[in-house]
């Protein structure tokens, strides 16, 4: 009997390390489990406060859900649509009819511009300025300035705008073509049209000033 009690005592106490060992193992995992479940817990804690907020704000901006996330609630789905459907609305009233309605007042203006057209084509041409220089100075038979015939023929036809420094031009050129001659008395010129001229008088040059335009004096 004392032989067979000392291995079974000896076989005993190792059982017991064992399982005393395995205990101290199984309880550091334990710990070690909780903890990191405990940090776990505490992240997702975070991270669903976040995703709360974060909701909160998608829906306050009016932004849709972007594909696989998280299922919003119906009563957020129903916000959502409505304003989706309200901001569909306004395309909805634009006006398909107005670019006609804008080329039709373009389209009277033009037929409104043929009637003037007409009558500026059905009006007899009016005498150059030239052709009125050269019958002034015969009606005068006295020798003329530049300014007394600009005012004489400004009088004649307020309507067309003549000017001094035109008219100067205009009587130099038919005395360049033998159509005036020209005097000076002091620091004066003046025009006046001979018999000969009269009878038979210059043509008139291809390249007369018009009125309102010409070099200066």
């Amino acid at each position: 009997m004392p032989d067979s009690a000392g291995p079974v005592t000896e076989l005993a106490s190792q059982y017991v390390s064992q399982v005393t060992n395995d205990l101290e193992h199984n309880l550091k995992e334990q710990e070690r489990i909780t903890a990191e479940i405990a940090a776990l817990q505490e992240q997702l804690a975070t991270l669903q406060h976040d995703h709360a907020i974060l909701l909160s704000m998608q829906q306050a901006l009016g932004i849709a859900a972007p594909a696989g996330s998280v299922v919003v609630p119906s009563p957020r789905k129903k916000s959502g649509g409505a304003r989706r459907t309200d901001a569909k609305k306004p395309e909805a009233k634009k006006p398909e009819t107005r670019k006609p309605a804008a080329k039709r007042p373009a389209a009277k203006k033009a037929t409104a511009k043929k009637p003037a057209v007409r009558k500026a084509t059905s009006e007899p041409a009016q005498p150059t300025l030239i052709e009125l220089v050269r019958r002034h100075l015969e009606e005068q038979r006295e020798p003329r300035s530049a300014a007394e015939v600009t005012e004489a023929l400004g009088r004649a036809h307020p309507e067309r705008g003549i000017q001094t420094k035109v008219v100067r031009t205009t009587l130099e050129n038919l005395v360049a073509r033998n159509g005036a001659q020209r005097t000076k008395q002091g620091s004066s010129v003046f025009y006046t049209v001979s018999a000969e001229t009269t009878a038979s008088p210059a043509e008139e040059p291809a390249g007369a000033p018009a009125e309102g335009t010409g070099p200066g004096a």
